[in-house]
């Protein structure tokens, strides 16, 4: 598994309440969604709209990264994954 980070876009679902970022295994993306309530986590006190949780991913990102790293990594390829505080 080489699961790397080169694109730092990010983008704010309202639909899902949650951050979207990219993974990539060589050619191969991978959507991820962090939830609200990690986000929360993360930065107790921050806002719940959607400059408040890009700014707390912004801030998190490694970590963000890091979790995505395992969660992809445990198995399953593919398809999308998503992020809850239960992952940090």
């Amino acid at each position: 598994m080489a699961l790397n980070f080169p694109n730092p876009s990010r983008s704010y679902e309202l639909r899902r309440n949650a951050v979207h970022f990219w993974g990539y295994d060589q050619s191969m993306e991978t959507s991820f969604f962090i939830s609200a309530d990690a986000l929360q986590q993360l930065t107790p006190g921050a806002g719940r709209d959607e400059v408040a949780l890009l700014a707390s991913f912004d801030r998190n990102a490694p970590l963000i990264r890091q979790a995505a790293m395992r969660l992809y990594g445990s198995g399953k390829k593919g398809g999308s994954y998503d992020l809850h505080p239960s992952h940090f």
